[in-house]
């Protein structure tokens, strides 16, 4: 992949501009995440500029390095910052890349139709890039701000969800101030959860930062492990069940959400992972079985499938999004979270469950243009 074509768009494709990267503790895996989509974009209907979003904040052109990334090799793919920034400008009637350089003069690399935001985490799934999309009114795939937000924070996430009537697990959300005032407190109202209990960051992903606690011993640790992430932490109840995911897709026009066959992850038996943790879904492939569909009655099936739907109406998502649900024993259905920018590589849940339900990447990525081009811009 190069980036040869990026001068000048090439007439009668359609521009997108994918960004990758960005300040949040999961860049690498959006970098890999731009690596499976550059890889299998139509390159006959695409004009594609890869715009590479460095750990400080800068923007810029990426190139041929893109093809070799992965989360298996001796360090991890990163954006390296230079002289050269990119940036998104009104110039006449359309929206153009522009490249600046110190003492030289900006280099126009022409209009952009659609933006491909495939960022991960804080400064770029939570709502601020598609902010910043929104007031330079240009379109792009994905959420919205304020789904984007929602689907961000786990606190407000099972806020929504309980109000739209969706069974969540028990838990406590816990800011930097009551941490900071009163520990003790705070210890109390995750003791009364019970053990084992999860202390994830609240606006992280890619399970970065987390850690099950088996023992109010181990707690603080705990806490200050998440804390390196988000000084907002939400702390929940162990719960016994299988771990399904639903993946959904925006119904085109006004049609309903579109769901996917569920999918199951399960640890594989014997493996030193306490749970579905950042090695075990990126590094370690053998670690975990995922399967597609899930091992479920008909009737479950066509349960979880309205739930999910029902969650992505619930933040209001556009797009896409995996939606994750424990199912118990007893086949009740605890919904874990919705992730409006889930992990997109081939091997990646969200394109499984697709590709399971009959459709392939390369045609899943080009829905998602679509859709982002058929859709306003603005207030909708």
């Amino acid at each position: 992949m190069t980036t040869e074509s990026t001068a000048t768009p090439v007439p009668g494709r359609v521009r997108v501009a994918i960004l990758f990267g960005g300040r949040s503790s999961e860049h690498a895996v959006s970098c890999v995440t731009a690596a499976g989509v550059l890889g299998a974009i139509d390159r006959t209907k695409y004009d594609v500029v890869p715009i590479g979003i460095a750990k400080n904040g800068q923007w810029v052109l990426a190139g041929d390095e893109l093809a070799g990334w992965s989360l298996t090799g001796e360090s991890l793919p990163e954006v390296a910052s230079g002289e050269r920034t990119v940036s998104l400008a009104q110039l006449g009637a359309d929206q153009q890349l522009v490249v600046s350089e110190p003492a030289k003069v900006p280099e126009q690399l022409g209009a952009v139709d659609v933006v491909f935001p495939l960022l991960h985490g804080p400064w770029g799934e939570d709502g601020t890039i598609q902010g910043l999309l929104e007031l330079s009114d240009t379109r792009y795939v994905g959420a919205g701000v304020l789904a984007s937000a929602i689907g961000m924070d786990k606190h407000f996430m099972k806020v929504v969800f309980e109000a739209a009537g969706l069974t969540v697990g028990p838990y406590v959300a816990v800011t930097d101030r009551e941490w900071t005032v009163n520990p003790s407190a705070v210890r109390e109202r995750v003791a009364a959860l019970g053990f084992p209990v999860f202390v994830k960051p609240a606006r992280a992903g890619s399970s970065m930062g987390i850690s099950k606690v088996d023992s109010l011993d181990g707690l603080d640790a705990a806490i200050a492990e998440a804390r390196e992430h988000d000084l907002k932490l939400v702390i929940e109840a162990g719960i016994v069940g299988r771990e399904i995911e639903i993946a959904v897709l925006e119904g085109r026009g006004s049609d309903a959400p579109r769901v996917s066959l569920p999918g199951e992850i399960a640890m594989v038996d014997g493996d030193h992972h306490a749970f579905y943790d950042f090695a075990a879904k990126y590094v370690q492939g053998d670690a975990v079985n995922l399967s597609c569909p899930a091992d479920m009655p008909e009737a479950d099936i066509a349960r979880i499938q309205a739930q999910a739907a029902a969650a992505f109406d619930a933040v209001g998502a556009e797009g896409l999004s995996r939606v994750d649900f424990f199912y118990t024993a007893d086949g009740e259905l605890v919904i874990n979270e919705i992730n409006t920018m889930p992990g997109f590589t081939p091997s990646s849940m969200y394109p499984q469950m697709w590709a399971a339900s009959g459709l392939s990447y390369p045609e899943l990525i080009d829905e998602l243009l679509q859709l982002a081009l058929n859709r306003k811009t603005g207030l909708r």
